[in-house]
């Protein structure tokens, strides 16, 4: 295996991730294969945000490997609320876990707390920034539902500039070919430059939109989001943006019989209610999907590496230089990070939350 972390799911090579989806498969159908895979190893789950869905399947994942769990659910029960670092947490931590899988509020946090850890960390979702395994997800059953991931029509509807599910899923599409992409969204919520440069590779074709009626029908994929209200500094700056687009079956009279709606969940007011039964609607069987493919994905993890490593981050050393201009960088909230910049063609990037320095 050529990955330790799984930071961003372009982690995974294309190989792996074959087998990965192929080991999920197995454990869907055959559930009582796997149920001392994991016996004697221990997943910590460090969710500084609230979750439901990421953070109990990953639970459940390693439960029906049959290891087991510890961890927190809200800082404020944890020594981060008398003011611990994120390096000292995931040092303490990565001695009592084989694996961590970590939720975080602030972008980059888990490439960050990736520089400290001893053994195998997964990113449950930094910021608005990434959530590959909520990526692994989407891309799975895209290629269930559509037999592949290239020459489809795919709308992202909602808040594509909050939305770190469709920044990840933005960059596990760009390698595939002949794909259009319909970006709906308000002006205020449009998809961040960086992420649209990754649709465009590989031929990808850019479409903004400001209604679903502009394009639903000519959609093979319509991935929803919700509007977040956490990722607003008001309440009225929420307000304003809330409501905005709503899929009903009004809107589904003028889409495509094999369409396929996702959602990475929770919805709240997006998708009405009575959607939920139309047969297009897969936001279920993908929530789903999400615990096998975290099961193989522990798995894989603990098996090629059972032991603890050395801190790599001690190798680096900060340069003392405010270097990221992204307020919710994690290099501006953790002062000790080093400064590491990333080069791609002519784009220098952070090496923590992407955005160009």
């Amino acid at each position: 295996m050529s990955f330790r972390n799984l930071i961003d799911f372009s982690d995974i090579p294309a190989k792996e991730w074959e087998e990965m989806c192929t080991l999920a498969a197995d454990m869907k159908i055959h559930p009582h294969r796997y149920v001392s895979a994991c016996a004697g190893k221990v997943l910590a789950t460090l969710f500084y945000e609230p979750s439901t869905r990421t953070q109990l399947s990953f639970q459940t994942a390693m439960f029906r490997l049959g290891g087991s769990v510890i961890g927190f659910s809200d800082p404020n029960s944890s020594s981060v609320s008398k003011g611990e670092t994120l390096r000292d947490t995931i040092k303490i931590v990565s001695t009592y876990a084989d694996v961590v899988a970590m939720r975080n509020p602030v972008e980059g946090a888990a490439f960050a707390a990736s520089l400290y850890c001893r053994v195998p960390l997964i990113n449950a979702g930094d910021g608005g920034h990434l959530h590959p395994t909520q990526t692994m997800t989407d891309m799975y059953t895209i290629r269930e539902e559509k037999g592949g991931c290239d020459g489809l029509s795919i709308g992202m509807c909602g808040d594509l500039l909050n939305g770190r599910t469709v920044h990840s899923l933005s960059k596990a599409l760009s390698p595939h070919f002949g794909n259009t992409y319909y970006l709906i969204s308000t002006d205020k919520l449009k998809m961040p430059g960086y992420a649209t440069e990754m649709l465009s590779a590989n031929g990808g074709k850019i479409i903004e939109c400001r209604s679903l009626d502009e394009c639903i029908a000519l959609l093979d994929v319509l991935y929803m989001t919700r509007i977040q209200r956490e990722r607003f500094s008001s309440e009225s700056d929420y307000r304003s943006q809330a409501g905005i687009f709503v899929l009903d079956n009004e809107k589904l009279k003028k889409a495509k019989d094999d369409l396929i709606i996702l959602h990475p969940l929770p919805k709240v007011d997006e998708i009405s209610y009575e959607v939920d039964d139309d047969p297009r609607s897969k936001y279920f069987e993908q929530a789903e999907n999400a615990l096998y493919l975290r099961m193989a994905l522990i798995l894989t993890l603990t098996e090629k590496f059972p032991d603890r490593l050395p801190v790599k981050g001690e190798k680096y050393i900060f340069s003392g230089e405010r270097y990221c201009k992204n307020p919710v960088c994690i290099s501006n909230h953790e002062k000790y990070l080093p400064k590491i910049v990333k080069q791609k063609n002519e784009r220098k990037y952070c090496g923590y939350c992407d955005r160009d320095v």
